[in-house]
């Protein structure tokens, strides 16, 4: 039975992701934010008590990514879809028509991504490529920030273009960024994690949930520059 537990922890993070999307289709991405976050919430503790009742499975690594698809790929690509919409809304309506599926283009590459991931073995420590729910958390906050006009009121078409070629890119990248994990909490080992975490804790007491897409380019940012330095070194 303990081994089923992991498994249902993974269809709460599944059945969170559909409610997300419920809301995304309705535009009410402050419940799709929600929604979404107690999703990831289930998704990390799936993992992390399948680790302590030590009944980790292929069956429990493939539903995962299953989930995930929904919570952390489907749910940003209706956003985006809906961000494409109102940015092609003055455009003829052919092109607002046909246009904002490009968003979904972010679901396909949060798919692709979730599939290679399964396979590599490199990203045990540290990721490669932006995770799917960095990439969703980006988004989903982004559609919210303009849907209440907050800081921003609207994103230009080619914008919102950009970012969803951006963020295919960044998912199936190379790019190795930070590992959040601590071996030590010395600051030289940990100058950019404490960098990383003065900044996200700043931004979220100034700007609350306007404030993720901000923290998710500042964690690819420093990522960045600690790729760099260990060229350097």
């Amino acid at each position: 039975m303990k081994k089923q537990i992991p498994n249902l922890l993974t269809l709460l993070n599944l059945f969170c992701g559909i409610i997300a999307l419920r809301y995304a289709l309705s535009q009410a991405f402050d419940w799709a934010l929600f929604w979404f976050f107690l999703g990831i919430t289930l998704d990390f503790f799936d993992g992390f008590v399948a680790r302590i009742l030590k009944v980790s499975s292929p069956l429990g690594k493939e539903l995962d990514s299953l989930a995930d698809l929904v919570t952390s790929g489907l749910v940003p690509g209706q956003v985006m879809y809906w961000l494409i919409s109102y940015s092609a809304a003055h455009y003829g309506q052919t092109l607002h028509f046909f246009l904002p599926f490009a968003g979904y283009l972010i679901t396909l590459a949060s798919a692709y991504r979730l599939a290679c991931f399964n396979l590599d073995t490199r990203q045990s420590d540290s990721f490669i490529g932006l995770p799917t729910p960095a990439n969703a958390l980006f988004i989903i906050s982004l559609g919210l920030i303009v849907k209440q006009a907050v800081y921003l009121k609207a994103i230009p078409l080619w914008g919102t273009l950009l970012i969803t070629l951006a963020s295919c890119v960044l998912l199936n990248s190379n790019l190795r960024l930070l590992a959040l994990k601590f071996k030590d909490f010395s600051i030289k080992n940990n100058l950019l994690k404490y960098l990383l975490l003065l900044i996200s804790v700043v931004l979220l007491v100034l700007m609350r949930e306007s404030a993720f897409p901000l923290i998710i380019l500042a964690y690819i940012l420093l990522s960045v520059v600690g790729n760099l330095k260990k060229e350097k070194s």
